[in-house]
């Protein structure tokens, strides 16, 4: 199978961890564009007989940091005052159909480290090796476990209000 047959089985993972990383749906799906195209611009690179899986997750990985390191030289400033802007491109859409729990979740998700939650991530969403954790991330088995450890640590303290800034989300 080649790498081109084999992108399509892993879009639907690279999607759930883009979203969970990033949560913003948008930007999670241009992230995952982003790895696709460097995917199959350097499909030579990768080597057969490998997990394409974990060749994968590492693309995406230095993506994703190098948009983070190119953000903050680049963002956007939105006056609220600006007539440019419809007042409806500020609202809030109720939806208390969804899960509380999930919320809350993906609350302290977000206040976890970007290292911890990207281990926290592959390895409990996406269910990859620590080995593949520590390929796709460029890191050592034991830093994937002391990453882990620490932020499964934090988010039980998140989820449990016990970590200071931990107030979650009050649905009035």
């Amino acid at each position: 199978m080649s790498v081109r047959d084999g992108l399509m089985d892993q879009v639907p993972r690279l999607r759930r961890y883009a979203r969970a990383l990033i949560n913003n749906r948008e930007l999670a799906d241009d992230l995952v564009q982003d790895t696709l195209e460097r995917a199959l611009r350097n499909a030579e690179q990768f080597r057969p007989g490998s997990d394409l899986r974990a060749w994968l997750f590492t693309i995406m990985h230095n993506v994703f940091i190098n948009q983070v390191r190119k953000a903050g030289a680049r963002a956007v400033h939105v006056s609220v005052d600006d007539d440019v802007l419809p007042e409806s491109e500020f609202a809030v859409t109720g939806n208390q159909s969804q899960s509380l729990e999930v919320r809350d979740l993906d609350f302290a998700l977000q206040r976890l480290p970007d290292d911890q939650r990207e281990v926290v991530l592959l390895v409990g969403l996406e269910e990859m090796s620590y080995a593949d954790v520590a390929l796709a991330l460029g890191v050592p088995i034991g830093t994937v476990m002391s990453r882990l450890s620490r932020g499964r640590e934090r988010l039980r303290a998140l989820m449990s209000g016990k970590q200071p800034g931990a107030k979650l989300k009050v649905v009035r």
